[in-house]
């Protein structure tokens, strides 16, 4: 079994997102994970929850729940959370598969 993480990304600087994103899956590989999927929202069917707007999304694939949660709260990645905070609104959700 293994454990998905997904995102949801309203950008709000382009060039700290491009900055976050050139160092976000170094520390994914760290947690044993990668970087399934990223993709652009192109059409948004139903919104029956009311989320805030979102236009693109992330997939990330690590081994387990542990994996997943060792990472987002590592020091590697909350170092990143600056930059991240700058660069975008995100939802970031666990999915077990």
């Amino acid at each position: 079994m293994s454990f998905k993480v997904i995102g949801l990304i309203e950008l709000t600087d382009q060039g700290a997102f491009e900055q976050y994103r050139n160092q976000v899956s170094q520390t994914v590989e760290l947690y044993r994970g990668h970087i399934h999927v990223r993709g652009t929202i192109t059409e948004l069917f139903w919104n029956e929850l009311g989320c805030a707007p979102f236009h693109a999304y992330v997939e990330l694939e690590f081994p387990s729940t542990e994996d997943a949660y060792a990472w987002a709260h590592s020091p590697d990645y909350q170092a990143l959370v600056p930059i991240r905070n700058k660069a975008m609104k995100l939802t970031l959700f666990g999915v077990a598969i």
